[in-house]
């Protein structure tokens, strides 16, 4: 349980390390003292940070609040230090993530169906047979890191194969993304690399598909074969949006996976009631639990921390406080989702909540498109996991482990466990 600051404490530092490792003491005093709160990010950017519940939702609907980083009124020293690094130069900017209204409806539309119930569920089959693949990777030796080794492998390969990267060269796009994670919260460099090496050979696999398209009459079934036939079936999809398209599904689509695996396995193990209460449903056959404990891991301790930029389009109050236009608002989630306001015993991790609606994957016509891959993935990681090896202990003490610095997403550097080898 996290402890609340005393009400007459000093405004917290935020964004150190230490504030890594628990910011949810610095977040309870901002919803208190300073809800809607401007701060210089570690970038130079100054934005205002909004951690109500109430105040949230309304910043996420709100369509004054653009996606688009064109409205950033940036000073020089702050130009281009919104966003994913390496985006801009390697012209990816055209994903949804950036965009509004009409253009972010039209491309939304043309992923959604791979992410409708149906299909997602017809993907649970490949889901769990990379999630058993991993498992005996190690099962034998009794011990693991199960970020390295499980969190992180799983949602890459399940989203390749969602867009159809071949399996030959899946691997490749292990390496970008491992860079990605090492590099978030330390040079922008490492990130931007990894972008520019993805989109190369995105455009390249677009080209590929293109071409295979054009030779068969029997189109492949994956995402990026689905782009390429609504680009060239009238939708005006340019191979600039296709690109950013699956880069932003790559992106969005791993590393917050990761975490909610993650953090859920290190909220589980470090919570050993409610994880004997799941082990328990589960060997009973029951998925109820498991239902409910998933929101409550994504509401608890979820994988984004922040939700990504927005910008004032127009003058605007939220939570009383006036943002002029121009300005950068992020919305703190893990705040929100922690707010007592909302949520009875917020800092109480409750696998059986089910008043829980969370703000983990977002709210309004930016709710996370991936999030029910997601909690597939979720579901089924911590499940195949606790079922196989019933004994998954910590092998670290928690105040040893390190949380990647960064600004959008939560997660651990490694998880290391033991258990009885299998």
């Amino acid at each position: 349980m996290t402890n609340q600051p005393a009400p007459d404490s000093p405004a917290p530092e935020l964004f150190t390390w230490e504030f890594a490792s628990d910011p949810y003491p610095a977040y309870a005093w901002l919803r208190e003292h300073a809800p809607v709160h401007r701060t210089r990010l570690p970038s130079g950017v100054e934005a205002w940070l909004v951690t109500r519940y109430a105040d949230a939702r309304q910043a996420l609907a709100d369509q004054r609040l653009s996606k688009n980083p064109a409205h950033h009124d940036e000073p020089a020293h702050a130009k281009g230090r919104t966003g994913i690094p390496g985006e801009r130069k390697a012209e990816l900017m055209t994903h949804l993530l950036n965009i509004d209204p009409p253009d972010h409806t039209r491309l939304r539309r043309l992923v959604s169906t791979a992410f409708t119930p149906r299909r997602v569920a017809e993907f649970a089959p490949r889901v769990q047979e990379l999630t058993d693949r991993l498992i005996d990777g190690f099962a034998a030796r009794g011990s693991a890191d199960l970020i390295h080794e499980f969190a992180f492998p799983l949602p890459i390969y399940a989203i390749c194969d969602l867009l159809g990267v071949p399996r030959e060269d899946q691997d490749d796009f292990r390496d970008w993304a491992g860079m990605m994670i090492r590099h978030g919260g330390g040079p922008r460099g490492g990130v931007a690399r990894s972008v520019k090496k993805m989109r190369g050979y995105l455009a390249e696999l677009i080209h590929r598909k293109r071409e295979a398209l054009s030779e068969t009459a029997a189109p492949g079934e994956d995402l990026i074969s689905g782009l390429i036939r609504a680009s060239d079936h009238g939708e005006h999809l340019t191979e600039n949006e296709a690109a950013a398209m699956a880069f932003i599904l790559l992106f969005a689509g791993f590393e917050t996976t990761v975490n909610l695996i993650g953090n859920g396995m290190y909220a589980l193990l470090t919570h050993p009631d409610q994880r004997e209460r799941l082990q328990s449903s589960l060997a009973a056959g029951e998925s109820a639990l498991m239902e409910t404990g998933i929101e409550e891991l994504l509401r608890y301790d979820g994988p984004v921390e922040l939700a990504t930029w927005r910008f004032a389009t127009a003058p605007l109050t939220i939570g009383g406080q006036d943002i002029a236009p121009g300005d950068p608002v992020l919305v703190v989630l893990a705040a929100a989702d922690r707010d007592p306001q909302r949520f009875t015993d917020p800092d109480v991790l409750d696998l059986t909540r089910s008043d829980n609606q969370h703000l983990g994957y977002g709210h309004g016509i930016h709710y996370c498109l991936g999030a029910p891959l997601a909690r597939l993935e979720g579901r089924t990681a911590l499940t195949t996991l606790l079922t196989r090896l019933p004994d998954l202990q910590l092998a670290a003490e928690p105040e040893d482990l390190r949380w990647r610095g960064g600004l959008i997403m939560r997660g651990l550097r490694a998880l290391p466990v033991e258990f009885t080898a299998v």
